[in-house]
């Protein structure tokens, strides 16, 4: 994985009204940042708070994916892996093309 150009993850899918896609999270990171995909198609966030199931690290990544995509934090959920580093997250109102544009591009400095 390199943290240069652009990347794809193959992981989203249609979801009922939106799109659904793995993330794993790396926390105490320096900067709330996207640094590429794992192997599987994963989407790799790190993130500042600490620990992965803290409630401030899934606030902290909820509110990163909500600005990245351009959507209210309300239409952003956890629906599985809450208390984990591997979440899914399901995003209302968006498709699967326009997550990929959104964060397929997306690289830590």
């Amino acid at each position: 994985m390199s943290s240069k150009g652009k990347f794809k993850f193959d992981r989203i899918t249609d979801a009922r009204g939106g799109a659904a896609f793995t993330v794993r999270v790396v926390t105490r990171a320096a900067a709330t940042e996207i640094v590429g995909t794992q192997e599987d198609g994963t989407l790799k966030i790190r993130l500042v708070a600490s620990p992965a199931g803290d409630p401030a690290a899934n606030d902290e990544l909820v509110n990163f994916l909500a600005r990245q995509l351009g959507v209210p934090v309300e239409r952003i959920e956890i629906v599985a892996g809450a208390d984990g580093r591997e979440k899914i997250i399901s995003v209302e109102g968006i498709s699967p093309e326009d997550v990929e544009a959104k964060l397929g591009g997306k690289t830590a400095d």
